[in-house]
C-alpha cells in the first residue's frame, strides 16, 4: 500500500465513516495514522462524531518520523508549539491528522519511506495482547497508514482480570502486496489473530476475498481459478509471473486458516455493519469461553450475535456463569440481552439485586457507607407514604440480611449451615442453604422496582411483563414514579426530570387501566376480586388501596371500581332506590330492618380472605340435599322447562332470591345492617346533626354555673370522638406508634378535628372555673362550633351532587389564596401610608397594627368612614385634609382596579 492511495468505492467509504462512527460510541482509544486514503474519511467521521460523543475518545497516530511533514516543529519536550496540517502539494512528505489526540512516531534513520513504525506496531501489540483483562469493558480499536485495522475487545486493563488477554483482530481494507505476508503472520501468530477483509475495496483485499470463496480446505484451489488469480495478482500489483506465484503461495498458506479469515461484504449478503463482521471474526479466533464470549458481545450491544453464534446448541456453560451476564446486562440497561437470558434459562436473580445496590453513588454519604437493601427499603416506604411497609425493612428480612452479606459473616462460624440471632429474647431461625430463603420468591417485582428507582423505563416495562401481579406492580410503579417527579420538582432540579417521571407515571398508570378494564370485560366477579386481592408482596394491600395511594383517578373512576366500591358502601344490603331513605327508616324504626332484602356471600365478590373467613365461621353452610331430591328436583325442573321455559326460569330465580333471604338468620340480618357502610354514615351523620343542635343550644343559652344535661351530652361526644381518633392511631397499619401518628395526621380533617378538640377541652376547663374564666369559656365556644359546622363539608362531600361542589370550593380556596396575598400587598401600603399621615404623633404599641388594616379592610368593600373623615378636628390637630382625600382617592382607584381583575369583581 502506498500513501497517495485514494479509495474510490464510494459506497464502501460511506459504510466506514457510518461503522467508525458506531465503533467511537463503544471504543475508547483508537489508533489511527496518516490522512491519505481511507484515514481520511475515517477522520472526518471521527469529526462529525466528537461533537455527540459523552466522552472523550484517545485518536492516537502511529505513524513513521521519515515521512512527517514540518519535523522541526514536533521537536522539544514539555512545550506547546503550532504545527500547519495543511499538506504541501509539492511535497513527497505528508502532515499528521489533526483529529488525533496523541502520536507515536518511529524513526529508522529513513526519510520519506514507510515500514518504521511496523515493528513498532507489532511490538505494541503483542504487548497488549498479553495483558489481563476483563472483557466487561468498553473496546479498543486501531487503524494504521496500511488501512490495516486491528481491535482490542477492553481498554481498561486489570491485574486481576478473568484470566484472558486482549482480543485481537485485523481489518484489512484495500492494501498492498505486503499486506497479503502480514496476513499470514498475524494467523501464525501465537495466539492468532483473527482477519476481516473488506471485500470490493480493490487490490489486497479483493485478491484475500476472491482466494477465501473459491479456496478449499488445506489451502487448495481449482487449477483454472488458480491461474485466474495469478494473472490478477500480476495486474493488480504490476508483478512479474515468479513474483505473482510467490505471492500466490503465500496466498494459499493463509488460506489454509482461512477459518480464522471472515470478508466482510456489502450489497448482496445484506446490510451487514464493519462492527457486526469484526466481532464475528473476534469470536472466530479469540480462544475464549461462552461467558467472555457473551461479555463481549454485551460490551459492543449485539444481541443478534450472541442469539445466532453464542447461545447456540452445544455451548457449554458453567453452574451460575450466566449470574454475571446478568448483572451487566442490567448495570448497562441492555433490555435485548436481559430478554435473551431469560429466554435461555436465566429466570430470575440470587444476589444479583444486593450487586446492583451496592455500588450506587453514596451522594453526600461517608465514603465507607455501603449502601443496602435495607436503605432501599425505606426510599421505598418514604416514596410510597402512608402506612406501606417494604418487605426489605421487615425484621425477618433484616435478619437474613445481615447473615447473607453482614460485614462479620465470614467470622461467625455456622453450624450446619444454620444461624440463630436472639433480639430481645426473640429467636429466629434461618436456613442460609434453602433456596427458598436466600432468593428472591418474586424476583422481577424487585428488578421492576430497582428499574423504577433507576429511572430505567424501557427496562421497568419489560420486568412488568414478566412474572405476577401486573396490575399491582402498575400501580406500584405508577406510585413511585409520581412521588419521584414530586420530589424531584421540589428540589428544583432539571424540568425535564420530572416531567420524565410523570411521563412515565402515566405509562404505569394506562397499562393499569388498559389491564382492569381488559380483566372487566372476561369476568366482571374476578375483576373485583383483583381489586380486593390482599397482596402480601405489597405490605398487604389491594389493588384498590395502591390505586388510592397513586392518586390514580383514571383506574378508580372505571366501571369495575365503581362497581365494587357501590357494594363495598352497601354491605350486605340489596338496594336500588331511596337507599338513603331505607337506611334512615331501618335506623328510626328498627323493626323495618326485617323488610329489608340482604345478599348472599356468593353475590359478595369483593370480601377480602380475612372478611371471608369470618363470614363462613359467622354465617353456617347450607346443608346439602339428598342425592334422591337432588335428582328428583332435577326432573322436575325439566319438566317445567318443557312447558315453558321463559316461566320456569324468571320464577325460578325469583325462588332462589326468596331461598337466599330466608336462610339468612334474624341476628345476622341485624347485624348485617347496623355492619354496613351506609348504614353506619347516616348513624353518624344523625348523631353529629344532634350533637350540633345541642350544641347550639348551649351557646345561645345562658351558660349557668355547672353544665346541664344538655352539654354534659355534648361533652361527652366529644370525649367520645377523641377516644375514636386515639383508636384510629393504634389501629392503624405502621408497626410504630410514632409512624401511626404521623400517618394519622396526612389527613386534613384528622388535623383539624385534634385541633377542635383540643380547643373544645380548653373552653370546657375554663368553663368550670369562675368568672372571668367563665366567660373565655363560653367565647371558645362560640369559637369552636364555627369548625363543627364547617365538618358538614366534609359529610357534604359524600353526596354525589354536593361533593363535586365541595371538592370545587376547596380547590378556588387555594387558589384564591395567592389574590389575597397579592391584596395584602396593596393593603398593608396604604394602611401604613394612611397612619403615619394621619397619626404622626402616636406611641409605640401593638394597636398600630391593627390600625394598620382595620379601616383600609372595610374600606374594601366600600366603607370610607364619612363621618370620620368631615371631622375638622381630626384635620386640625393632625394633618391636612387635602392630603387625606388624595391618599384615599388614589387607594380607592387602586382598589378598584383590583375588584375588576378578580372574576365578576367589576360588575358588582
Amino acid at each position: 500500500f502506498h500513501s497517495s492511495f485514494k479509495l474510490r468505492n464510494f459506497p464502501l467509504i460511506i459504510t466506514l465513516q457510518n461503522d467508525v462512527k458506531v465503533i467511537a460510541l463503544k471504543s475508547k482509544i483508537i489508533l489511527l495514522s496518516l490522512p491519505p486514503g481511507v484515514i481520511r474519511h475515517v477522520g472526518d467521521a471521527l469529526k462529525d462524531h466528537a461533537s455527540k460523543s459523552r466522552g472523550k475518545i484517545c485518536t492516537i497516530g502511529i505513524a513513521p518520523w521519515g515521512i512527517v511533514e514540518n519535523q522541526e516543529d514536533l521537536i522539544g519536550r514539555d512545550v506547546v508549539r503550532p504545527y500547519q496540517t495543511m499538506s504541501n502539494p509539492m511535497s513527497k512528505l505528508t502532515v499528521l491528522n489533526s483529529m488525533h489526540s496523541h502520536f507515536i512516531l518511529a524513526d529508522n534513520g529513513t526519510t520519506g519511506k514507510y515500514g518504521a513504525e511496523v515493528k513498532l506496531r507489532r511490538q505494541l501489540e503483542k504487548h497488549i495482547s498479553l495483558q489481563k483483562i476483563n472483557t466487561r469493558c468498553l473496546p479498543f480499536f486501531s487503524l494504521d497508514s496500511r488501512l490495516f485495522y486491528s481491535f482490542w475487545g477492553s481498554c481498561q486493563l486489570d491485574p486481576i482480570g478473568i484470566g484472558q488477554g486482549v482480543p485481537v483482530v485485523a481489518l484489512i481494507v484495500e492494501g498492498g502486496p505486503n499486506v497479503i505476508s502480514i496476513v499470514l503472520e498475524y494467523l501464525r501468530d501465537t495466539p492468532p489473530v483473527p482477519v476481516v477483509v473488506c471485500d470490493g475495496s480493490g487490490r489486497a483485499s479483493d485478491i484475500l476475498a476472491f482466494g477465501h470463496k473459491y479456496s478449499e480446505e488445506g489451502g487448495l484451489i481449482n487449477e483454472s481459478l488458480r491461474d485466474q488469480l495469478l494473472v490478477t495478482i500480476q495486474k493488480t500489483f504490476t508483478y512479474t509471473r515468479t513474483q505473482a506465484q510467490h505471492l500466490f503461495i503465500i496466498l494459499m498458506e493463509c488460506m489454509k486458516k482461512k477459518e480464522l479469515i471472515t470478508v466482510f461484504r456489502m450489497g448482496s449478503e445484506g446490510h451487514q455493519d464493519i462492527d457486526l463482521a469484526i466481532l464475528t471474526a473476534l469470536l472466530k479466533g479469540a480462544n475464549a469461553s461462552a461467558p467472555d464470549q457473551l461479555s463481549l458481545a454485551l460490551a459492543w450491544n449485539r444481541v443478534d450475535i450472541a442469539r445466532s453464534q453464542i447461545f447456540i446448541y452445544g455451548q457449554q456453560w458453567p453452574v451460575g456463569s450466566l449470574e454475571q451476564a446478568m448483572l451487566d446486562a442490567l448495570v448497562l440497561d441492555r433490555v435485548d440481552f436481559v430478554k435473551l437470558l431469560i429466554e435461555n434459562g436465566r429466570h430470575g436473580p440470587s444476589n444479583t439485586l444486593y450487586h446492583l445496590v451496592r455500588d450506587v453513588k453514596k451522594g453526600n454519604l461517608p465514603p465507607d457507607y455501603r449502601i443496602s437493601l435495607i436503605d432501599i427499603g425505606l426510599v421505598i416506604e418514604y416514596l410510597m407514604g402512608g402506612a406501606y411497609r417494604c418487605n426489605y425493612t421487615r425484621k425477618r428480612f433484616r435478619t437474613l440480611y445481615h447473615n447473607l452479606f453482614g460485614p462479620k459473616r465470614d467470622d461467625i462460624p455456622l453450624r450446619r449451615g444454620r444461624k440463630t440471632t436472639k433480639k430481645r429474647e426473640e429467636e429466629v431461625d434461618i436456613d442460609l442453604d434453602d433456596p427458598e430463603i436466600n432468593h428472591f420468591p418474586f424476583p422481577f417485582h424487585e428488578l421492576m422496582v430497582w428499574a423504577v428507582l433507576m429511572k430505567r423505563q424501557k427496562m421497568a416495562l419489560f420486568f412488568w411483563q414478566h412474572g405476577e401481579e401486573a396490575m399491582a406492580k402498575a400501580l406500584v410503579a405508577c406510585k413511585l414514579c409520581k412521588a419521584m417527579a414530586h420530589e424531584a420538582s421540589e428540589n428544583d432540579m432539571v424540568d425535564d426530570i420530572s416531567q420524565e417521571l410523570n411521563h412515565n407515571s402515566r405509562d404505569f398508570g394506562q397499562l393499569a387501566v388498559e389491564l382492569l378494564d381488559q380483566s372487566y370485560k372476561q369476568d366482571e366477579q374476578l375483576a373485583m376480586k383483583l381489586l380486593t386481592y390482599e397482596l402480601k408482596n405489597w405490605s398487604n394491600a389491594t389493588c384498590l388501596q395502591l390505586a388510592v395511594a397513586a392518586k390514580h383517578r383514571d383506574f378508580i373512576a372505571h366501571t369495575c371500581s365503581q362497581m365494587l366500591l357501590t357494594d363495598m358502601w352497601m354491605g350486605r344490603l340489596r338496594m336500588r332506590k331511596n337507599s338513603g331513605l331505607k337506611v334512615i327508616l331501618g335506623i328510626l324504626l328498627p323493626p323495618s330492618i326485617l323488610s329489608l332484602e340482604f345478599k348472599n356471600k356468593d353475590d359478595m365478590p369483593y370480601m377480602t380472605q380475612a372478611q371471608e373467613i369470618h363470614l363462613q365461621e359467622k354465617e353456617p353452610e347450607e346443608p346439602e340435599k339428598p342425592t334422591k331430591e337432588k335428582d328428583e328436583e332435577d326432573m322436575e325442573l325439566t319438566a317445567m322447562l318443557g312447558r315453558n321455559n321463559g316461566e320456569s326460569s324468571r320464577k325460578k330465580d325469583e325462588e332462589e332470591v326468596q331461598s337466599r333471604h330466608r336462610l339468612i338468620p334474624l341476628g345476622r340480618k341485624i347485624y348485617e345492617f347496623y355492619n354496613a357502610p351506609i348504614v353506619k354514615f347516616w348513624f353518624y351523620t344523625l348523631a353529629y346533626i344532634g350533637y350540633l343542635m345541642l350544641f347550639n343550644y348551649i351557646v345561645l343559652v345562658k351558660m349557668e354555673r355547672w353544665p346541664s344535661t344538655q352539654e354534659w351530652i355534648v361533652i361527652s361526644y366529644i370525649f367520645t370522638l377523641g377516644i375514636e381518633k386515639m383508636r384510629e392511631i393504634l389501629m392503624s397499619e405502621p408497626g410504630k406508634l410514632l409512624q401511626k401518628v404521623k400517618v394519622w395526621l396526612q389527613e386534613y380533617w384528622n388535623v383539624t378535628d385534634l385541633i377542635a378538640i383540643l380547643l373544645f377541652s380548653v373552653g370546657m376547663i375554663l368553663r368550670l372555673q369562675d368568672q372571668p374564666f367563665r366567660s373565655d369559656g363560653r367565647v371558645i365556644y362560640c369559637v369552636n362550633i364555627i369548625y363543627w359546622y364547617i365538618r358538614l363539608l366534609d359529610i357534604f362531600g359524600v353526596n354525589k351532587y354536593l361533593g363535586p361542589y365541595v371538592m370545587m370550593i376547596g380547590k378556588m380556596m387555594i387558589d384564591m389564596m395567592y389574590f389575597v396575598i397579592i391584596m395584602l400587598v396593596v393593603l398593608m401600603s396604604f394602611g401604613v401610608a394612611r397612619q403615619a399621615i394621619l397619626f404622626p404623633n402616636e406611641e409605640p404599641s401593638w394597636k398600630l397594627a391593627k390600625n394598620i388594616f382595620y379601616m383600609p379592610y372595610w374600606m374594601i368593600y366600600g366603607e370610607v368612614f364619612a363621618d370620620q373623615i368631615d371631622r375638622k378636628q381630626v384635620y386640625d390637630s393632625h394633618t391636612p385634609k387635602s392630603v387625606h382625600l388624595f391618599v384615599l382617592n388614589k387607594w380607592l382607584k387602586i382598589e378598584d382596579r383590583f375588584l375588576a381583575c378578580y372574576p365578576g369583581g367589576k360588575k358588582k
